[in-house]
């Protein structure tokens, strides 16, 4: 298992990744954010409301599922919002440079901490 910084840190190795952060979707607070260029709190409180929005509707249609991940497409950037399956109500935002990363490593990269990530 490993800490939440370095599990932040991780994410952080790869070609194009930006900053990463762990949420309480509950509450919208930073658990823990590393790297630089986004106001992490910001994103921690608006993506909080993504996380909400998809599951009020995932439950208004009846569907019997989780999320595995949210992806956002910007012109220039990758947001990938991850919710941990061993902790519900806790997120994983990853943000990447779209002309820099590669978005399958970036969600494999993805899986692998948030399966390791202890809290």
């Amino acid at each position: 298992m490993a800490t939440l910084q370095e599990s932040l840190n991780a994410l952080l190795q790869l070609d194009g990744a930006l900053a990463s952060a762990v949420v309480d979707a509950n509450s919208g607070m930073l658990l823990g954010e590393a790297g630089a260029g986004v106001d992490m709190e910001l994103a921690a409180a608006g993506n909080t409301e993504v996380v909400r929005a998809k599951l009020k509707t995932m439950k208004s249609l009846n569907l019997n599922d989780v999320i595995e991940d949210i992806l956002i497409t910007l012109g220039k950037q990758y947001h990938i919002i991850r919710p941990l399956a061993a902790a519900e109500g806790i997120f994983i935002y990853y943000v990447l440079d779209k002309s820099k990363s590669n978005l399958a490593l970036a969600r494999r990269k993805l899986q692998e901490v948030e399966s390791a990530v202890s809290l």
